[in-house]
């Protein structure tokens, strides 16, 4: 961290044990974006006048190169906050998550979903009303006249590129949709 780490407690006196555990989640936070700029954790009692047990809060406040991450853990939202110790787990976990959605976003790993597969028109059989599509890998894709979207079947030849689902037929793969790619002139 580029700033020291910040621990501030809030009707609670300081402790030596929490502050430890507090720095070692905190180093723990670096291993998964080293470029922290600094990281500020409250941690919070209720009033001392609460009569029943007490429950704790924290906060954990982490800033970085264009962003800011605040997870906070309320008192009032789980009872097993009665433990400080607990209570900081639970908000320094939330806080990896939150780092590491934030740090995949930034490094633009968020998952894609692939389009579907290309290929050739490399046979087609009119009086059949079927052809066949070569993917890049090999492979030859049957598909029936009534798979062609957007376009008009008879105006199909060979060597258009195409998009198509693929799924297991009788006899082999067959195309269930065929769509071609940049040729509006056959759509008619």
């Amino acid at each position: 961290m580029q700033i020291p780490l910040e621990i501030r407690f809030h009707n609670l006196d300081r402790s030596d044990a929490i502050e430890a555990a507090v720095r070692e989640r905190a180093q723990k936070l670096e291993q998964f974006a080293a470029d922290i700029v600094s990281c500020r954790v409250t941690i919070e009692a209720p009033h001392k006048h609460h009569r029943q047990g007490k429950l704790y809060g924290v906060k954990v406040d982490l800033h970085l190169p264009g962003g800011e991450l605040v997870v906070s853990r309320e008192p009032d939202a789980h009872h097993a906050h009665e433990d400080v110790y607990v209570a900081l787990r639970d908000a320094f976990d939330a806080a990896r998550r939150r780092l590491q959605d934030y740090v995949r976003v930034r490094r633009a790993k968020v998952k894609t979903h692939e389009g579907p597969p290309e290929g050739t028109i490399v046979a087609l059989d009119p009086e059949q009303g079927c052809g066949w599509i070569a993917t890049p890998e090999g492979r030859e894709i049957y598909f029936h006249r009534n798979s062609v979207i957007d376009a008009d079947f008879n105006r199909l030849r060979t060597g258009l590129k195409v998009r198509f689902h693929e799924e297991a037929g009788e006899e082999g793969p067959r195309a269930t949709t065929v769509h071609l790619i940049g040729k509006p002139d056959l759509a008619g």
